[in-house]
């Protein structure tokens, strides 16, 4: 039996809590597929180097869309971390579409209306997301 694959759907601006979080998973033994370890510079130095329009029409951009939406439709588990924006939510429905588990992890900044139903459960904390998996989604 292989491993569980795990995206965390989320934004730049949660970097630092999208790595925390790739490497509490991976303690527990889940593969995690990390936007942040792949796309490093996508919003960093590759975007400050030139304006997003401009960015966005590149090769580099055009494998971070390539590898972000095939790990959002075809990782086993995505985690939307709350608060991320247009792009993590588009990540959501993709994974949503593919019947795969979604996972919502909330923030106060969470303004996901009535299409928060496309979440198979929500988690104030991250310790009980974690423990959820555990039950629900063993790692091997």
């Amino acid at each position: 039996m292989s491993k569980t694959t795990i995206y965390i759907a989320s934004s730049w601006k949660h970097q630092h809590a999208v790595e925390l979080l790739t490497n509490v998973l991976r303690q527990h033994g889940y593969t995690v597929l990390s936007f942040i370890e792949n796309n490093y510079g996508e919003g960093h130095a590759a975007t400050k180097l030139a304006p997003f329009e401009e960015w966005v029409n590149t090769s580099a951009a055009e494998q971070a869309f390539k590898y972000d939406t095939s790990a959002a439709c075809n990782s086993d588990v995505t985690i939307y971390m709350g608060g991320s924006g247009k792009d993590a939510i588009a990540e959501a429905t993709m994974c949503w579409c593919h019947h795969k588990t979604l996972l919502g992890l909330s923030s106060p900044a969470e303004d996901i209306g009535l299409m928060r139903k496309m979440f198979h459960q929500w988690f104030d904390r991250w310790p009980d997301l974690i423990e959820y998996l555990c039950k629900n989604h063993p790692s091997k």
